[in-house]
Formats: structure tokens, sequence, C-alpha cells
């Protein structure tokens, strides 16, 4: 049973659809195969704050029960869900202690993926309000690495990569305020997309750190990523932002080859003064010589980087301090946050929207370096994956300190909004995966999607499993 169990797990959720879908397989197989291993492995891992099993082995039933011509393209797939968006019945804890009363309703993302005809299996962990690029809370624990698990998974969407890197479930929802789909992805071998912003809903929240944030699937092809994003893309009138209609649909634009494209690359960061891991290096020159030999116009180049510094300071403070005025209980808030909550009473809601206003800036100026290129290819970290406890005993300061090497390539994109992924790259002489990120023009996803795709038929990926897990 453990060996069907995880051949079934780490099919992913375009497969896993089509077994429901051609009566290969139920629903309630389905979850009653993820719940075994969530059983045998997440203890290890920390990857789940709540799994909902009486709930999921309902809702599969109510699945099978469902005639086929009323099934959506997930119908009856197990998924998970990052624990800064709501579930129905359950609470939404941004990873910390200050929140005991469910909500009433699903997220709109959620509310998509149960139309979709998806199973909500369960919340995973999270830093309190994603603030850290470690998946470590006061609360309820750290979340480990399935590759090594003395090693961080990254963050902040660590508890939803650590899940679908060890084969719990074949697809998770993110957030990336800063890189927190991004960093786990890669820390992970995942694929994991940022979208461009206002292409998935933050409803009924208007906005998730205002300019920064996204919602995502963390996934383990591109071609699942497009499966999520034809029925996430989309946002309500509560939304603040909302992005240019994509043309085609996710899938069927992975149908089409992207053609010759012009790739700049670069391994110089966004940030002064953080250099890149060598192997990180080495990842980065690998996949320009794979896309050369694709077909493509890979030259390296040298970014005239714009300072995101402030805007994204601003909209930081501004965006964990709407967040915790929605708690219950701040009294209960992480000495850290409250650290940060001391930051943010310094930075007036004026001066966080004229950070917004000056990322508008910045993305215009970083749009001027796509007029040479079309895609940027660049590390995804500087620094390889850390022991678990780098939050340890850290005040916001050291915290602060301890996350600029996972954010140095990764938060400028959220400053100005263009979308970027996470690519997996092979592994490294210490077992953990590596990555790339290929950065595109705003509102150019597909691009993005289609070379990743390309990468992934040259140097398939999604076989390889951690060995904690392969059982």
């Amino acid at each position: 049973m453990d060996r069907d169990d995880a051949e079934l797990m780490f099919q992913g959720v375009d497969r896993q659809a089509e077994l429901v879908r051609t009566g290969k397989v139920t629903s309630r197989a389905l979850v009653e195969a993820a719940l075994r291993r969530i059983g045998r492995f997440d203890p290890a891992l920390g990857a789940f704050r709540v799994v909902l099993a009486e709930q999921a082995l309902a809702e599969a039933d109510a699945r099978d029960a469902q005639a086929e011509q009323g099934r959506g393209p997930l119908h009856g797939v197990p998924v998970a869900v990052k624990d800064e968006l709501d579930v129905a019945g359950q609470v939404t804890t941004f990873g910390g202690a200050a929140n005991h009363t469910p909500v009433a309703a699903d997220s709109e993302a959620v509310r998509r993926l149960r139309a979709a005809g998806a199973v909500v299996i369960g919340k995973t962990t999270m830093p309190e309000f994603g603030q850290w690029p470690f998946t470590e809370s006061d609360t309820h624990g750290a979340a480990r690495n399935p590759w090594d698990t003395t090693r961080t998974p990254g963050g902040s969407s660590g508890g939803s990569a650590a899940a679908v890197a060890a084969g719990l479930v074949g697809a998770a929802l993110g957030g990336d305020g800063g890189g927190s789909i991004r960093i786990p992805a890669a820390c992970c071998g995942l694929f994991g997309l940022k979208p461009q912003r206002g292409r998935v809903s933050t409803a009924p929240n208007a906005h998730l750190w205002y300019a920064l944030g996204t919602v995502g699937p963390l996934t383990r092809t591109v071609r699942d990523a497009a499966l999520l994003y034809d029925v996430l893309a989309g946002t309500t009138p509560a939304d603040r932002w909302s992005a240019h209609p994509v043309t085609t649909g996710w899938l069927r634009a992975l149908e089409t080859p992207p053609g010759r494209l012009r790739i700049g690359y670069s391994a110089k960061s966004a940030v002064p003064g953080v250099r890149p891991h060598p192997e990180h290096v080495g990842a980065l020159l690998e996949t320009v010589r794979a896309l050369r030999e694709l077909g493509h116009d890979v030259r390296e180049v040298n970014p005239r980087y714009p300072d995101a510094t402030a805007p994204f300071a601003a909209q930081f403070c501004g965006g964990v301090r709407a967040e915790a005025a929605t708690v219950e209980r701040p009294d209960l808030l992480e000495r850290r946050t409250r650290g940060t909550l001391a930051l943010a009473r310094l930075v007036p809601e004026s001066a966080v929207e004229r950070g917004i206003r000056a990322g508008e800036r910045l993305a215009e100026r970083a749009d001027r370096m796509f007029t040479s290129m079309d895609l940027l290819l660049t590390p995804v970290l500087a620094a390889r994956p850390r022991p678990v406890g780098a939050l340890d005993g850290a005040g916001l300061l050291t915290a602060l300190a301890r996350s600029r090497p996972m954010v140095a390539y990764t938060a400028l994109w959220n400053v100005t909004g263009h979308p970027a992924a996470s690519v997996p790259a092979g592994r490294g002489t210490d077992g953990l995966p590596l990555a790339v990120q290929l950065v595109g023009r705003r509102d150019d996803e597909v691009s993005v999607l289609r070379v990743a795709a390309q990468l992934e038929e040259a140097r398939p990926w999604a076989a390889l499993r951690p060995p904690l897990t392969d059982s």
C-alpha cells in the first residue's frame, strides 16, 4: 500500500484528475492515500497546521457521487492551502496564535479550487504573517525540507512546498510577497510561478501586503501550474489590483512553442553586497547552455536594478500592520512581529501609498530592461537552504539580516509586479535542489511558462523524489 500511495501521490494534479475522470481511481481513494502519507511523514516535516481528514473524506464522497457533466478540471483531487487563506469552518491563523474563531466562507482562491472539483485536505504552516523566508513559528513549530529534514524548506509558503515535494498532495496554494512561492519552490525542487500582480484574487481581502503580494500554487510540473492557473486566474470587485487578461488558456498556451526568444542572464543580485553561492552560479550557467541548445538567443547582461528597498519596506510594514489589525488577540503576537509593528507605527498609511506609487515607477524602469530581451534569467537564492532554526531567539533585526540572502533575487519583482518563476535546475553537492529564476515582462506569464516547460522536457525534474518520502 505504501508504494502504491507514493506512486499515486507523486503523479501530480493533472494526472490525478485524469485518473478520476477515466474511472481508474476514486476521489476517496486519492484522499485516503494522501491522508496515509500525511500520517506517516508529516510528523517529521511539519508541513500541515491542520489536516481536515473527516471533511476531506466527506467532500471526496460527494465528488464521487457527482454527475459527470458537472465535473470540473480538478474533480476529486486533494490539495492543500496556506494558512493565510480562508477555508470555511477553519481558523485563519496567519501562522500564529492570535486568532481562534473559524471563518464562515472560503477565500475566492479556495472557492475557485472547490468549484473546479478540488478537495481541500488541510492548511499548511507558515511564519507569522508570512514575514520570513523560513517557515518557523513560535506556535506551530518549524516546517522541514523533505530532501534533508535538518534544513529549511524556505518560506513563507514552506509548509505548502514541503507537502508537495514529499508527495503528500499534488499541489498546494501559497502566497508570494517577497519571494514566498519562489523561495520554497527553489529549496524543495518544485515549480513555483509568482504571477503578475492582480492575476489571482486575494478576496475577501482587497490586497495581500498591498501591491507586493500574490496568490499562486506550488506544483511538481509546469503543466500542473498551468492547470491550476486556468482555475485560479481572475479577480473580483473586492480586489484592488487586476491584471490584463491572458489571451489564451494557460494549458492551451503550453501547446505553442515560444519560438526563439532573447534571454538575458545575470548572476548579479538586486541587493548590493549579496553574492550568490557558487553552485547557484553553476546552475545558472548550465541553464544558459540548455537554453542555447533549445535555440534561444541567450546573452549575459548587466541589469541596472532599481533600488526597491524603500517601497518594499513601506508596504511590508503596512501589510503586516493591516493583517495584525484583524486578529482577535494581538497580545499573543510573536515578539518579532511586535518588533515589526513598532517599526510600522513609524510608517503612516500615506507613506505606504507613496511606496506603492514608487513601486510603479520602478516597474516602468524595470520594463526598460525588457526592451532588449524577452526574459531575464537569474538565481532564485543567494544562499543554500540553511539549517532549521534560523529564527530561534532572533529579534526583528537579526531575522531581517538572515533573510537578506534568501530574498535578494526575488523581492524586487514583488515591488514591480512582474511575473517570475523558480525553475528546478538539478541538485547541489549537499543533496538539496538547485533552481533558477525566469522573470518575464509584465502580464507575460505565458512566455515564462513556455520556456520553463521546454527546460522541464530537456531535463525532467518531476521524477526526482526526496529519499525520506519515496516509499
